[in-house]
């Protein structure tokens, strides 16, 4: 089994009552679910990014699409690693993941 970074981009603005807190946190606790021991990692949302340019200048936004979280997720290959990554709800929060596979060194 390989494993693959899935690093999230966008999912919309923040929730804004309890109850959509709670919902958005049970509609991926139920994602996770369904991969069960595949969650090598569930990683977490990230704050703010910032890029670091060759000439050694930081850029404060992250460039054109920030990463806004991470996740490292087994699979049996690229294909089962896609299928995955479309039951995410970040999706459905017009985001988008990255998939990529991890390679030991």
């Amino acid at each position: 089994m390989a494993k693959y970074l899935f690093a999230y981009h966008g999912g919309g603005d923040n929730p804004e009552s309890e109850e959509e807190v709670a919902a958005v946190l049970d509609a991926w606790g139920n994602w996770f679910g369904s991969m069960g021991a595949a969650v090598i990692d569930g990683g977490n949302p990230v704050a703010q990014s910032y890029t670091v340019n060759p000439d050694g200048s930081v850029t404060e936004n992250g460039g054109a699409n920030p990463v806004s979280g991470y996740s490292l997720i087994e699979a049996s290959d690229l294909d089962d690693a896609l299928t995955k990554a479309k039951g995410c709800p970040i999706l459905e929060a017009n985001g988008s993941i990255e998939v990529a596979e991890a390679v030991d060194m």
